[in-house]
């Protein structure tokens, strides 16, 4: 039997992996406020700090790998506890992919900035409104180890592919009517793109919270609105197929 010590050394290790995960959570969920914000207000400033802050989620990564790694190898964790410290690790890499998209749509507003505003970026805020509220309720839910919250986030992905979709669409037709918006509609597509793919890691949480607590995996296949592939009409008649990868 392990001694008390060493069941006491290990709780608290759990315990600061918890913690740097919440600590991740918290700073990804301020550089996905951010990036919207510097969007929304056209303020290079904030995409900047965006830009700049993505180093420190960068940094608590590589702390939660090194715990892990060290957790995994010493203690020899079973059962829910493999889970937990697998699962953690699982989280932090997509964590600090939310941060990576985040700093991605900061520099695309940094050089919208520099264009006269465009008709469709009022949708952009929008949707990322959307997956920043998803964002919260996830980490909210693996804060408290809710698996049935995750599986209610899991189905809003959804919700985002719709969005993205409609916007999609609706950039492609600003830049067919003029050819002045293919420039601001292309950095605005990469964003919706960004923002839709930290949705989809958010999903991804989700299921590593479901699986972490259950011990089941999720086998229902994951609900898709993604459409933004279909057949555009040219001027001249011609139709080609755009699809959105």
């Amino acid at each position: 039997m392990p001694s008390e010590h060493i069941v006491k050394s290990f709780d608290e290790e759990l315990k600061r992996l918890q913690n740097l995960i919440s600590q991740m959570g918290g700073l990804v969920e301020t550089q996905m406020q951010d990036c919207i914000l510097s969007l929304s207000k056209r303020d290079s400033t904030i995409a900047e700090r965006v830009i700049k802050g993505d180093a420190r989620i960068d940094a608590i990564e590589h702390e939660i790998n090194d715990l892990t790694v060290r957790m995994l190898a010493l203690r020899q964790p079973m059962a829910e506890d493999l889970r937990r410290i697998v699962g953690a690790l699982k989280v932090s890499s997509d964590l600090e992919r939310i941060g990576d998209y985040a700093a991605n749509v900061a520099k695309r507003s940094i050089a919208l900035n520099q264009m006269p505003p465009a008709r469709p970026a009022a949708g952009i805020p929008r949707m990322g409104k959307m997956v920043q509220q998803i964002l919260k309720e996830m980490l909210d839910a693996y804060i408290e180890q809710d698996a049935e919250k995750a599986l209610q986030i899991w189905r809003r992905d959804e919700e985002v592919d719709e969005m993205y979709t409609s916007l999609f669409r609706e950039m492609l037709t600003y830049m067919m009517e003029d050819p002045r918006n293919i420039s601001p509609c292309t950095h605005l597509l990469f964003m919706a793109k960004n923002i839709e793919r930290i949705g989809d890691h958010a999903t991804n949480i989700a299921e590593t919270l479901y699986y972490q607590v259950t011990g089941r995996p999720l086998t229902a296949e994951r609900p898709k609105g993604d459409s933004s592939s279909f057949t555009v009409v040219e001027p001249d008649g011609t139709e080609h197929t755009v699809t959105n990868q």
